[in-house]
């Protein structure tokens, strides 16, 4: 697979002209948008917005026919494939390499954005409302691209970036809200997936159960999850696991015999220590100080 390490090069693969800028690239996709290289990965970021008519996109290897005004979001080294792209609309692709952010606070700032964790089937789904904000802030940075640039050329870009990126973050919340086949239902869905994997016996048989493999049942990325839940319930996937196991802890030191070290390994803790503090944290008293208010 190909890996370009800067965008001069994914335009020499493509036969395109050389980027206005040596680390930025706008791509304007007019009806079709199709790239020579297929499939490649590169050290740069990418922010696509785009309605299809057919033709697949692919990012993190998950196959996806985006639905009309949908936005991606690749991060440097993820894999990315365009193939036969045909649009209702205009579309556009910006990639800006990951150095062009160094030594300003978007280098920091993008950290926070779980979306360029997300898989290709939870992109953003845009209202024509949003759709505006979108294609104003690219049409600024396309000015800004072509124009004769300067020393503020660059900071006035990142700007707008910046706000792409805020804008999506509170498209996205809107977006875990409305959805009708995820709002409201992934936490009861969490539950249920919670709820069978100790009932089962894999606590013992394959321990504490991670957030990854939560989402792999949901069909769902980890980032994504954990956004649709703390959305939902202000907890975290890894938080409610937490719970759901403190509580679980609850019911055996209540209606058995066991011990704290024999609750803790038959919930799937190795480390008792860990246990320990885990359940001081969401009860509030340790689990010895627990057996011995039940027993008195």
């Amino acid at each position: 697979m190909k890996h370009f390490k800067s965008l001069a090069e994914l335009h020499r693969a493509n036969g395109f002209p050389p980027p206005e800028m040596p680390l930025l690239s706008l791509f304007r996709c007019k009806n079709v948008c199709s790239l020579g290289v297929t499939e490649f990965t590169g050290d740069f970021y990418m922010i696509g917005f785009k309605k299809l008519i057919s033709g697949m996109f692919l990012y993190g290897r998950t196959k996806y026919d985006h639905e009309n005004g949908s936005m991606s979001f690749v991060k440097p080294r993820q894999v990315v494939k365009l193939e036969n792209l045909e649009f209702e609309e205009d579309g556009f692709l910006i990639y800006f390499h990951e150095d062009f952010i160094n030594g300003h606070p978007l280098h920091s700032e993008i950290k926070k954005y779980n979306f360029f964790e997300y898989e290709a089937n939870e992109a953003l789904h845009l209202s024509p409302n949003e759709e505006k904000i979108i294609w104003e802030l690219y049409s600024k940075i396309e000015t800004e691209y072509h124009n004769n640039q300067d020393e503020y050329s660059r900071d006035i870009i990142l700007a707008h970036i910046d706000s792409i990126l805020k804008y999506s973050q509170r498209f996205y919340k809107r977006q875990f809200l409305n959805r009708t086949d995820l709002s409201g239902k992934v936490v009861s869905k969490f539950n249920k997936v919670l709820g069978a994997y100790f009932d089962s016996g894999s606590l013992q048989e394959k321990g504490l159960p991670s957030v990854t493999s939560m989402a792999s049942e949901l069909n769902l990325s980890s980032r994504y999850l954990s956004d649709v839940l703390k959305q939902e319930t202000g907890k975290t996937a890894m938080e409610l696991i937490h719970i759901f196991l403190i509580a679980e802890a609850k019911n055996l030191l209540t209606g058995s015999d066991n011990n704290i070290a024999e609750t803790a390994y038959s919930l799937g803790f190795d480390n008792l220590p860990y246990f320990s503090r885990l359940f001081k944290k969401e009860v509030g008293i340790s689990p010895n100080q627990y057996k011995k208010m039940i027993l008195n």
